[in-house]
């Protein structure tokens, strides 16, 4: 499902992706809040946004995440950078688990196979806090 298209925003940060991704959640229903969301933003060569896409919404504590849903609509658009993945964690802690260690290993791989840059994977939490695997050294 695209969320939004071609907004023209540039993300120059993991605050501002962060911002972007918890503005999206809270225009969810109050039951899908409490859901774990996957979404990948597409930019430019000038991180302006291309498309928001929601990739996978899961259960309480985890979603069905796979390189080539994260990657299918970067690769059929065209003039896509660089992807960031992102993701909301319901138990408002953003600390990065294993899980999401390792799934985004899994898309930094793919995306150098494809040519596709991964520039971060931010996970969202409760009151602003948020997590940046790239900030972190893990990416």
């Amino acid at each position: 499902m695209i969320v939004k298209e071609n907004t023209k925003q540039r993300v120059s940060s993991a605050v501002e992706v962060a911002g972007v991704l918890s503005s999206i959640l809270h225009t969810e229903s109050e039951i899908d809040r409490d859901k774990e969301h996957f979404w990948i933003i597409g930019v430019n060569a000038k991180n302006v946004i291309k498309f928001i896409d929601m990739v996978s919404l899961g259960t309480l504590m985890a979603s069905l995440v796979h390189p080539r849903e994260v990657f299918r609509l970067a690769v059929l658009k065209g003039g896509i950078a660089s992807v960031i993945a992102g993701h909301n964690h319901p138990s408002g802690d953003p600390a990065p688990s294993r899980d999401d260690i390792a799934v985004t290993e899994r898309l930094k791989k793919a995306g150098d196979i494809l040519g596709i840059a991964l520039l971060d994977h931010v996970i969202i939490g409760s009151d602003g806090q948020f997590a940046s695997l790239k900030e972190q050294g893990i990416l």
